[in-house]
């Protein structure tokens, strides 16, 4: 797969920008509502994709290679989906021929969070969310 094949393989649902926390307890990965600062939650596109490990270092740069060992990835994300060989579902972009499909059924993030600029660090706890489609924890 080319670099700009595997990079069509977005579906746009913006999960994968959401801050997590692991519980200390159990390992447990939650997601909150909160993006990352250069999330547009609107086109749930990040806004300086390009240079976004300038910005945000712990950013995770997405590759084949990589993705198997990323269990806190969405159940419904292309890349995972791809690696462990399953079909795409009928809303992402490249089967519906639409981009906005994934909005239109509620599979992402669009207009649901908050910028991680606008929470204080602490009240990040209180923001853990199930998201449609994927369990309460990874």
């Amino acid at each position: 797969m080319s670099p700009s094949e595997w990079e069509s393989l977005c579906d746009g649902c913006g999960m994968c920008c959401l801050i997590s926390l692991e519980d200390e307890d159990t390992g447990d990965i939650l997601l909150t509502d909160v993006h990352c600062k250069l999330f547009d939650n609107q086109s749930c596109r990040c806004r300086d994709y390009e240079n976004r490990k300038r910005h945000v270092p712990d950013c995770v740069k997405l590759t084949p290679g990589k993705i198997a060992s990323l269990q806190w990835m969405p159940r419904t994300c292309a890349y995972r989906l791809v690696s462990e060989g399953k079909s795409l579902p009928d809303w992402h972009h490249l089967v519906s021929g639409d981009r906005n499909t994934i909005h239109e059924v509620g599979q992402s993030v669009q207009a649901a969070t908050i910028s991680e600029l606008d929470l204080p660090e602490k009240d990040l706890v209180t923001r853990i969310t199930v998201w449609p489609g994927e369990p309460d924890h990874f």
